[in-house]
This record gives C-alpha cells, structure tokens and sequence, in this order.
C-alpha cells in the first residue's frame, strides 16, 4: 500500500534572488553541500575529488539537449510547440501551447524555418499532440530552435547563444533531451582528470529528458500524478561494468537525477540489466533503491517529482534540513545553481 504523502510536505519558500540565472565559471566553482548520515557539510566541486573514493564508479548521463522549442502558424493563429520525444518516421510526440483549436490532420508552418511544416497526426491529453514533419527538421532546429530554458530561467529577448553552450553537460552526445541532466553541467575537463587520477571510473547511460520535466505536481496527493514517458538505455557494457564495481566493494554514484532514473529502470533482483526504451518510472518516499550509493544533484524545485525523488533517496527529514540549511547560506538554487552530494538513506 502506498505510503501516505501530502505535497505540502514538500514546500518551501526560496527568496527569488536565490535562483541561479547563469552558471558558476567556471562551472566546478560550484558550491556542494555534502549530505550524510553525519550532517551537513558545505565544500565546493572539486571537494568530489576527496569525497569518491578509489574504486567507485561514476554513472552520467550522455543526452544532448536539443533547440526543441519551435514558434509555428495554423492560419493566422501562432502556436508554441515543444518538442518531447521522438517516435518512428519523423513523428513527434510534443507540447502545444494554444492548442485547443487544433485537430487532426492540420498543417501547422514553422516560423523561421522556410518550407518547414508538419501534420497534426492526433491530439492527446493534456495539451500534447503526435506531430508529422517531413525532411530538414534537424537541420531547422539549429536556425529556428530555441533552447528549451526551464521558466524560471529569464531573459529579456529570449535564449542566448551563450545559452546553448551554457546549457550543455560536458558529456552530452546523444542528441534528444529537451532539458539538460543539470548535475552534470558542474563537470570540467581538470575535474575529470583529477577524479581519473583518484580511480574513480565512469559509466555512461542515456535518458532523453522530456518536456515533462518542467510540469509541476497538480494533486495533493503526489501518488495521484502521471510521470510522462521518456527513452533510456542502459547498454549492456555499462551494465556490466556497474556491476562489476559493486561485486568489487566499489561504490556508484549517480551523476543527477536523470542518471539514476534510469539506472533504477534498469535494476533487477541481482544486479543493473541492459535497458533500452520508454520509462515513466515515477520515484516517491517509500521506494527502495538498489542502483546506486550516492547521488549529486542540483537543488529542486518545491513541490516537484524531483524533491520528492531526492527526499526517497537520502530521506525527507534529512532533505528538509540541508535544503533549510541551503537557503539560510545563500547556495544557487536549480538548473544552474549549485549541488549536493546525498548518501543514501538506509
């Protein structure tokens, strides 16, 4: 039976001043509180150097955020358009903004994109269609894209081109996302080295990161909320390699929340399996994890399936007192704030 849980729980108040509009520079000048079962310590990112050991393996995530948000026409009606994830055959699955009006079989034009259109293939629940485009859209993405920014990330006239550099992890690769897996947006190349020269190792994973990322929690009752679905992959070579580092006594340490998402998609009784598809793994308190021993993480929006997700893993009382303690110590907070280091609970 489902751990009773009421979102207000998860509620907190964080002085607007406190939000990171840019990142630190460079990027490992981050701050990093370090949270443990021996309370709360406050370092900086290149402390991770000191705080993994030899032995221990590192999981990130090699996504790639694409310039997904599109402006298009229907008539003379302009509508946003979102992009989630990508299906078969040059479909879409994305998040219409005015969407109301449009219905199956519409031709919506790509602004700034010269003969860019696509189909409405089928209208879906909350807001989202299944759109049809025809060749050239990858290369429109990179001319009338628009870096999909999280809303409380401001600018005047839009996303930057510094934007674009700005909201890129270090180990992006896999074009797709349309969020950056921000724990990894603290990693330079020293920093990398240093931990190589530690021993600590490193697995890549894959989790397109979807629009749905940015939606709030609706219901009181956070079991009532529906997780959109979003494609991972777990090779069978870094599954190998995880558990390999657990049968060795090593530690793993999920780079973000999106890493261990996906890593817990793919754990079983007996260790990490090979993964590779849709998840829509929702993470509440009262889940057990297995995948992982450590998670650095930026801090979370209140209220969000991402607080609750870190509060399941390093435990919600522990949450409430380093997230209290964060912003009584003026920490950055979100997608270019700074980070924790959690140890899992239990």
């Amino acid at each position: 039976m489902p751990q009773p849980l009421s979102l207000d729980d998860f509620d907190f108040d964080l002085p607007g001043e406190r939000i990171a509009q840019h990142p630190a520079e460079p990027r490992d000048a981050a701050r990093l509180l370090h949270v443990g079962a021996g309370g709360l310590t406050d370092l900086r990112i290149p402390d991770l150097v000191h705080l993994l050991r030899p032995g221990d393996r590192m999981v990130v995530n090699d996504t790639r955020v694409i310039p997904a948000r599109l402006h298009a026409r229907r008539g003379e009606a302009r509508v946003e358009i979102m992009l989630n994830r990508a299906e078969a055959d040059g479909r879409w699955h994305a998040l219409i903004r005015n969407s109301r009006r449009l219905h199956a079989g519409d031709t919506l034009v790509i602004e700034g994109a010269p003969g860019l259109e696509c189909q409405v293939i089928e209208r879906l629940e909350g807001g989202a269609a299944l759109l049809q485009f025809g060749p050239g859209l990858e290369a429109a993405l990179e001319t009338a894209g628009e870096v999909p920014l999280p809303p409380y990330i401001t600018r005047e006239h839009g996303p930057t081109t510094r934007d674009r550099a700005d909201y890129q992890a270090i180990f992006a690769a896999r074009p797709g996302a349309v969020a950056a897996p921000t724990a990894s947006l603290h990693f330079t190349p020293a920093l990398l080295a240093a931990l190589v020269a530690r021993g600590v190792t490193r697995s890549t994973v894959t989790l397109h990161v979807g629009a749905g990322t940015f939606l709030p929690i609706r219901e009181a009752d956070p079991h009532a909320h529906t997780m959109h679905s979003e494609w991972g992959e777990v090779s069978a070579e870094a599954a190998d390699e995880i558990n390999a580092t657990r049968a060795a006594g090593g530690r793993v340490i999920a780079i973000g929340t999106t890493a261990l998402r996906v890593l817990e998609s793919a754990a079983t009784r007996t260790g990490i399996a090979a993964f590779r598809g849709l998840t829509d793994i929702y993470i509440l308190p009262g889940h057990r994890f297995t995948s992982a021993d450590l998670l650095l993480t930026n801090f979370h929006l209140p209220r969000s399936t991402l607080l609750l997700l870190v509060s399941a893993f390093a435990g919600t009382e522990r949450m409430r007192a380093a997230y209290a303690h964060a912003i009584a110590s003026r920490y950055r907070f979100y997608s270019f704030g700074d980070a924790c280091l959690l140890e899992r609970a239990g």
